[in-house]
């Protein structure tokens, strides 16, 4: 195989990967991993590092050229730091980001910064102490903007914030994160709440559309269209007038961006998911550690490219489930 980037059969571009480095994580937002019924894969069935380095290379000779570290949270797994140096310094590779809850960047930003790599995601759904702490469990609201803080004294650009939009719970403060990007270069994502996970408790009711996201927003001024990078997430980039920063958009479900997906995910647990919506995947662990040749896992990244879905079917039929906990899948 060349170091082209695979078409699969809708012909779109695979370049993207999600790495999830572990399904361990230090919050528990009610979305995602709630306090009770959580069951974690076993630490001897999670990739080593070794093995992600190994698949990481053989991502980039198919093709890949960005790859996103993601959890659960990955700075909790003792190592990640040298992993990530290492990981960095693969030839041909473009891009290396990660996303994280924040709890821990300010420990470790300046760490990661001397890694190479200077754009980061911060999953960040409430600007209020106690509401963070009502949404994940946990009262570290303090210590993730200081997280975000260092991370920009230290020049990390952009900083990206991840906010799922909840209705009812957090979508009081879609303007105040909108205006944020006015005071502060930084790039705030709105996501759409997803049924990703047996306990996500995903409702119509607590579901707000990005195109009601949109609309608030545009009630702060008019919002300008950025040109999409080619690396780059599913995301519609927008500029607020008079803003440091910029707004976009994640439509999982009212606005499919199936037929621009360029992503593939490598989960926790060595298995290889080309969709987050589809229960396909392909177990590249178990070869791997039974020796099988590089030829054949480059097939098995091959088939994953390839067998990608062309979408994930209209909102209209209601959402389609995704059963897997999203902290083992890669965000």
């Amino acid at each position: 195989m060349g170091s082209r980037s695979l078409m699969d059969k809708s012909k779109r571009q695979i370049n993207y990967l999600r790495l999830s480095v572990t399904d361990r994580c230090n919050l528990r937002c009610t979305y995602c991993m709630p306090e009770e019924g959580c069951a974690f894969v076993p630490h001897s069935e999670i990739l080593t590092y070794e093995e992600m380095l190994h698949l990481a290379r053989l991502s980039v000779q198919s093709g890949i050229r960005k790859i996103r570290l993601t959890g659960g949270e990955p700075l909790v797994r003792k190592g990640f730091i040298g992993f990530l140096e290492r990981l960095c310094n693969i030839e041909g590779l473009r891009e290396v980001t990660l996303t994280t809850n924040g709890v821990l960047l300010k420990e470790f930003a300046a760490a990661i910064k001397d890694c190479g790599i200077c754009r980061i995601n911060v999953s960040l759904d409430s600007l209020k102490a106690e509401r963070f702490s009502h949404i994940t469990g946990r009262d570290f609201f303090d210590r993730v903007w200081q997280g975000i803080q260092e991370a920009e004294r230290l020049g990390f650009s952009p900083i990206k914030i991840n906010v799922v939009a909840l209705k009812g719970i957090n979508d009081d403060e879609l303007l105040d994160f909108a205006r944020l990007t006015r005071e502060k270069p930084y790039h705030v994502r709105f996501i759409e709440f997803m049924p990703v996970g047996e306990q996500n408790c995903w409702s119509w009711e607590k579901f707000i559309s990005t195109d009601e996201i949109r609309a608030r927003i545009e009630t702060l001024g008019a919002l300008k269209p950025i040109k999409a990078d080619p690396y780059g997430g599913p995301a519609e980039r927008f500029v607020l007038d008079g803003s440091k920063g910029e707004i976009g958009f994640i439509g999982a479900l009212s606005n499919h961006f199936c037929n621009i997906c360029n992503r593939l995910r490598l989960t926790a647990e060595g298995h290889l998911r080309s969709c987050l919506f589809s229960e396909q995947e392909i177990d590249i662990k178990t070869p791997l550690r039974n020796g099988k040749d590089d030829a054949h896992l480059l097939e098995l990244i091959k088939r994953a490219m390839e067998s990608k879905p062309k979408d994930h079917g209209p909102l209209g039929q209601g959402p389609r489930k995704c059963v897997r906990q999203m902290s083992t899948i890669g965000g």
